[in-house]
């Protein structure tokens, strides 16, 4: 029996998160993050199992080592917030789900499209309101417009077989020759030509601030983008810069570049103290969602599927499927 330390838990995770979750496996959950503050919860853990914004840097993973933590669970695919070389150096097994229902995240970016693109948020409010009156909601057709896809994993792949169905004309950039039903293009292409840019890029070195200024600048007048994937793959004091300016038609954001302070928490009785965040949400082309385009059940159940048997298999000492490994 190993004991694990679910990290960043949610309620709505508990159900699928059970204690006993396997035979082989107790869980405790800690609705803190992990981090350097909070890495004393872990004394008599053998794992641990963290989320997006927790902090598992050097001085923490050091940490873990010293209380006999040997695994750190990812439930989710991402892992930029993990130092690997310390993970390995200090002996420590990181896992993750490479994949949970790429169609919830990609019907999200849909979502944020269609609601901008039509303000049905706006509205909503409106008709509730008894306000009938159309005017400053007028849309476009998506059919007959290009949408461009900024990395074109099985996510990017979902969204350019939705957008396709749509009549859209699909660009594709990626690292790696892609193949489906869209044409592959440099990236420098994909901004100038799209309406619409969806970005689908793990977060690196290579792709911290991947859209900035300079990107800005290439992409049509009013152009639409969508980031479901990592706040800091967008330099947000650029973006604010270029919807300021109109260059920038419409912003559809679920991720944050400093969303480990605000998102997954009721925050509604403090005082917003993040400026930039604060000046992004003023704009009213501009909507931001919470870090929710995983949030559906059948993805809450196949994190849960992926994770349970990494946890399990690492209890009963057999490979890690599902392991990171620092070439990837």
């Amino acid at each position: 029996m190993i004991k694990v330390g679910f990290f960043s838990s949610q309620e709505y995770e508990r159900a699928f998160f059970p204690g006993q979750a396997r035979d082989d496996v107790s869980i405790t959950h800690f609705e803190q993050a992990l981090n350097a503050r909070t890495v004393t919860l872990c004394q008599g853990l053998d794992a641990v199992c963290v989320f997006v914004n927790d902090e598992l840097d050097r001085t923490v993973l050091e940490r873990l080592s010293v209380v006999g933590v040997r695994l750190v669970a990812l439930r989710c695919a991402g892992f930029n917030n993990v130092d690997l070389d310390a993970a390995r150096r200090l002996g420590i097994q990181v896992c993750r789900v490479p994949s949970y229902s790429p169609e919830a995240v990609a019907e999200h970016c849909l979502a944020l499209i269609l609601t901008l693109n039509r303000r049905t948020h706006k509205a909503y409010n409106r008709v509730r309101e008894d306000n009938f009156d159309l005017n400053g909601l007028l849309g476009f057709n998506l059919h007959g417009k290009t949408a461009g896809i900024v990395g074109c994993g099985q996510i990017g792949h979902a969204l350019a077989r939705i957008l396709a169905g749509f009549g859209c004309r699909v660009l594709v950039s990626d690292a790696q020759p892609q193949q489906g039903d869209f044409e592959q293009v440099e990236l420098s292409r994909l901004l100038a030509e799209s309406d619409i840019i969806s970005l689908h890029c793990p977060l690196s070195d290579d792709t911290f601030h991947l859209i900035g200024e300079a990107q800005f600048k290439q992409m049509k007048d009013g152009a639409m983008l969508i980031n479901t994937s990592r706040g800091a793959l967008i330099d947000t004091r650029a973006c604010i810069d270029a919807l300021k300016s109109r260059k920038l038609g419409y912003l559809g954001l679920d991720v944050y570049e400093q969303e480990s302070d605000l998102f997954f928490r009721d925050l509604r009785d403090t005082i917003q103290l993040d400026d930039v965040f604060a000046r992004l949400i003023s704009f009213p082309n501009v909507l931001v969602t919470g870090h929710q385009g995983f949030f559906t059940r059948e993805a809450l159940q196949e994190i849960a599927n992926t994770t349970l048997d990494s946890l399990e298999a690492f209890a009963t000492g057999k490979p890690l499927a599902t392991r990171v490994v620092l070439d990837q």
